[in-house]
């Protein structure tokens, strides 16, 4: 019995989550050859949301930013997602890891 409760908690809460993250805005990343597209990226403030980051790029890449405690390393040909908390409104920086003279973005939260 208790398996059985546990169970139906556990699929209700998954049900939620799944729930939630669809309701949640996405936004695109490009990182190609050391760039990142675009370099600025304006979000509504005090909102979640998930960035959808993609290496087209022949090398590995990574998405890191120091300020917002977030970092994602990408293969060649890989798209990842990225789920943020509400930012304050701000700008917070990012850059590429690999390529950190011509890599560099910023979310400006707004």
């Amino acid at each position: 019995m208790k398996f059985a409760r546990l169970l139906f908690i556990f699929s209700l809460f998954f049900r939620l989550t799944v729930a939630m993250a669809d309701d949640m805005p996405t936004y695109k990343l490009l990182m190609k050859e050391g760039r990142i597209f675009p370099e600025t990226l304006e979000v509504p403030a005090m909102t979640r949301f998930r960035l959808e980051v993609k290496n087209e790029g022949p090398g590995a890449a990574e998405f890191e930013s120091l300020e917002l405690k977030k970092e994602l390393v990408l293969a060649p040909g890989v798209t990842r997602n990225l789920v943020f908390f509400p930012m304050k409104p701000g700008t917070y920086k990012f850059f590429d890891d690999f390529h950190p003279k011509t890599g560099q973005g910023r979310i400006v939260a707004k």
